[in-house]
């Protein structure tokens, strides 16, 4: 499992590098609701597509709650600029692909699903890079999760 995570790390940051002048590469982190954990991640910028339309696909990484969840997730967003102002409000949504590792006390086993989930998200950047996001999963994606993180430009 270990080795598969490194594996899709790596594949972002290898394609990561030409879009780099589109918006940007970033990292996240925060908090998840059922499960109840801890994640952290990293996504990529890309657009825009149309107008104001950006894919932002990205990889979060939850640890708690006696599981792993690795969540692949192609989330697109639409930004509306603050009239005079540095911020930047945004809505999305998109598909994910969750790998999830529970961790079996009971026999001393660990078992490893892959199942799909749908994100809805608002969040609020800042120019500069700063955001924070407020994410609603369905399916099989954390129930509720609220994170933060910084776009580097």
């Amino acid at each position: 499992m270990r080795n598969y995570v490194l594996g899709v790390i790596l594949l972002f940051a290898i394609g990561a590098h030409p879009l780099w002048a589109q918006e940007g590469v970033g990292i996240r982190g925060g908090v998840s609701i059922d499960p109840d954990q801890f994640y952290f991640g990293g996504h990529v910028g890309v657009g825009p597509l149309v107008e104001r339309l950006w894919f932002r696909p990205n990889v979060e990484i939850g640890i708690g709650d006696n599981r792993t969840l690795v969540g692949l997730n192609g989330e697109f967003t639409y930004w509306f600029p603050l009239p005079r102002s540095e911020w930047q409000v945004y809505v999305g949504a998109g598909p994910a692909l969750n790998i999830i590792r529970f961790a079996d006390d009971r026999r001393g086993r660990d078992d490893t699903d892959a199942e799909g989930g749908f994100n809805i998200l608002l969040g609020l950047a800042h120019r500069q890079g700063f955001f924070a996001e407020f994410k609603v999963g369905a399916l099989h994606s954390p129930e509720v999760k609220f994170g933060v993180g910084y776009t580097f430009r």
